[in-house]
């Protein structure tokens, strides 16, 4: 675990809603929000099961998710009902640069020891035959 992702303490979020979902080489990758109830403007973020599972887990539907992380940069999400963990980050990487950027050097630093200070999302770059 790198070392700042202790730092980043878990918020529970009251409901996780999937917007859809893409596949990719690595996984398949799902667009959630992660809401808390009296909140509203939950980003969009895209998450990757950590275990690489493909499927969707039903139990997630039922309730929210343990949150670490930071909403500009991304961070971890657990499903308590199928123990599923997620890597997520900001479904639109670019439209949180500018916060990214602006971020109090304390944020920045927390995010860059979490490793979560960059995109994480990349497909390879898979070379067919010859």
């Amino acid at each position: 675990m790198p070392e700042g992702a202790a730092h980043l303490p878990l918020e529970y979020r009251d409901r996780v809603v999937r917007k859809g979902s893409q596949w990719m080489y690595l996984g398949t990758v799902h667009t959630v929000r992660l809401t808390v109830r009296g909140q509203h403007g939950a980003p969009s973020l895209r998450a990757l099961n950590a275990s690489t599972r493909r499927g969707w887990p039903k139990e997630a539907e039922r309730g929210g998710a343990w949150f670490a992380g930071d909403s500009a940069f991304g961070g971890v999400m657990v499903l308590p009902g199928s123990h599923d963990m997620f890597f997520v980050q900001p479904a639109d990487w670019q439209e949180y640069e500018q916060e990214r950027a602006g971020a109090e050097p304390r944020r920045r630093d927390l995010a860059e020891r979490a490793g979560i200070s960059g995109l994480l999302e990349k497909e390879p770059n898979v070379m067919a035959g010859g």
